[in-house]
């Protein structure tokens, strides 16, 4: 094998191939077009002199020596990572840029009011919001800050619970006053519902409550969360939704109050290293803050409520 020492950004565009299993879906995740990554396998492989990637009709194989040097290139990207969160918390200037990700109910309804807040606050500070409903990778900067709906397990994160958001039962009015409101969890079946298509967390979580559904007693699926918050809204039908989101929606009517789903926990959660930047702290502790009061605002039952 040739003594060469191949450019970072070769070892970076073939780690990435050999985890996506595509040149589209490594662009995708890095950044890169799919010529640029093209050219860096190719040139990478003539540096190192040995084939890396089987060339087939369904893509790029990776060759057995690939995958033999794929870990260490792993092993090696991950402790840049772990170099540059702790430049990063050596920072003491309120300025630069946050990255936030968040599931993309909290991104389009919950947070905006709270950034808006986080503007004006720290006019310096740039921030770029990410709605996921994957787990981004915070080791690896593809955010600073999450808002998870779980508790986070890496050792090297720091995590807070913030508090649970009640689920209820609900529909539109417009709805309602078409089909009529149930009144008994049995009337449901009855009922158009709004749920979720290809996952099971819904019919999984009725289940836990001693409710039996199945796929076929939803006459409008989708795995969006935000497409199933706009159907409800819309009218086509019963479904479950964040307490407060219901609450704050003109039109909308809770419903079955003895049907009491799984809260969602809330966590905050950021890197370690990340903690310590003062310009990550002062976000981070300004939405923890703001989460919390909206948290606590959206827990309470109707006789709670301030009196307009």
């Amino acid at each position: 094998m040739a003594s060469v020492d191949p450019d970072w950004a070769l070892w970076r565009s073939f780690a990435a191939v050999v985890a996506e299993g595509s040149l589209s879906a490594a662009g995708r995740k890095i950044g890169y077009s799919q010529p640029t990554l093209g050219r860096h396998i190719e040139t990478l492989e003539q540096q190192l002199g040995v084939l890396l990637f089987d060339r087939t009709l369904q893509g790029l194989k990776p060759t057995a020596t690939a995958l033999r040097l794929y870990e260490p290139v792993k092993a090696a990207e991950q402790s840049l990572a772990e170099a540059a969160l702790v430049a990063e918390g050596s920072t003491s200037q309120l300025e630069g840029t946050v990255r936030i990700t968040s599931s993309t109910v909290t991104s389009h309804y919950i947070l905006p009011p709270l950034l808006r807040e986080l503007r004006r606050e720290f006019p310096a500070i740039a921030i770029e919001l990410v709605p996921s409903d994957s787990v981004e990778n915070l080791l690896l900067r593809e955010s600073d800050i999450a808002v998870r709906m779980f508790r986070p397990t890496q050792h090297e994160l720091i995590a807070k619970k913030l508090g649970e958001l009640p689920i209820v039962a609900c529909a539109h009015q417009s709805y309602l006053g078409a089909r009529g409101t149930p009144q008994v969890p049995e009337d449901l079946y009855g009922h158009d519902l709004i749920g979720l298509d290809r996952s099971d967390l819904m019919l999984n979580a009725a289940r836990a409550i001693g409710f039996e559904l199945t796929r076929e007693n939803f006459t409008m699926r989708t795995d969006s969360q935000t497409a199933g918050w706009e159907l409800i809204k819309a009218g086509l039908g019963v479904g479950f939704a964040q307490r407060g989101m219901v609450r704050e929606t003109p039109g909308l009517r809770e419903l079955l109050p003895m049907i009491v789903p799984p809260p969602l926990e809330v966590w905050l959660t950021t890197h370690r290293e990340l903690f310590l930047s003062p310009r990550i702290r002062a976000i981070y502790d300004r939405l923890a803050a703001g989460l919390t009061d909206y948290i606590a605002r959206m827990s309470r039952r109707p006789s709670q409520l301030d009196t307009p």
